[in-house]
């Protein structure tokens, strides 16, 4: 099994998945909690009720993953955190799956468009975001499309970075493509792109561990394991701590 942690987001989210060698994961079962400051006392009970419900034990898993990053310093110190406890516990391998391509998995899936281009958002405050921006790997798309996923579904246009979002964001790429935005950063560009007449805006999605370990276990066939010593979350950003002004 591959127990998946997602706590990038103020959603906290776990998954268990079975291991396919020849084959894409299955999903035994997943918990969310859409609460916000609820990781760092409702993630163990989530996972401790996630492998009891569905009738596993601890010594089943083979490897936790857990969402590396982009997303919330905190919530990404608390999963990350979590998982190295876990797997150092079980004895199990650590894999690191990128929180983008797990939310861009969502839509891609889903669309029936294959030359439009995907762009996840996660808000980096002010009119800034974590972005990258993936498309369909057409040369492996056919009529299966798990089939497809399971060897390379989506391809990275634009690798993850943080852009301060104007009406010239994405401006030369917009002119000749379809793009989708979503997740909780996209809400901010609708009025900078509302010229755009090739954005389009999804609502609702959120990273969830049941992408996560989708693709833990594509990773987890190719041997791709986090040291657990030395593996840290992807913040992209430095953390900076602020101090009150009536504290100086």
């Amino acid at each position: 099994m591959i127990l998946s942690i997602e706590t990038s987001t103020p959603v906290c989210s776990v998954a268990l998945h079975e291991i396919s060698v020849n084959a894409n994961s299955k999903l035994l079962g997943c918990f969310e909690l859409f609460t916000a400051q609820s990781h760092s006392g409702e993630l163990t009970l989530l996972i401790e009720n996630l492998v009891k419900q569905t009738g596993y034990q601890f010594s089943d898993i083979k490897a936790v993953a857990v969402s590396k990053g982009p997303g919330s310093y905190t919530g990404l110190r608390i999963g990350v955190s979590t998982a190295k406890g876990l797997a150092y516990a079980i004895g199990c391998e650590l894999i690191a799956v990128s929180t983008l391509e797990a939310m861009t998995l969502q839509i891609a899936t889903i669309s029936l468009e294959n030359d439009v281009l995907f762009c996840p958002m996660l808000d980096a405050r002010r009119m800034e975001v974590y972005c990258s921006i993936f498309s369909k790997n057409t040369n492996l798309i056919n009529n299966n499309v798990s089939d497809s996923l399971s060897n390379g579904f989506l391809k990275e246009i634009l690798p993850i970075s943080a852009k301060i979002i104007d009406k010239d964001t994405f401006a030369d790429i917009l002119e000749n493509n379809k793009m989708m935005f979503f997740g909780d950063g996209a809400s901010k560009c609708k009025a900078s792109f509302a010229h755009q007449k090739n954005a389009l805006f999804i609502e609702n999605i959120t990273p969830s561990a049941k992408e996560i370990g989708f693709l833990a276990n594509q990773r987890f066939k190719k041997h791709l394991f986090e040291n657990l010593n030395y593996f840290e979350p992807y913040y992209l950003k430095d953390f900076v701590t602020t101090i009150k002004k009536n504290n100086l």
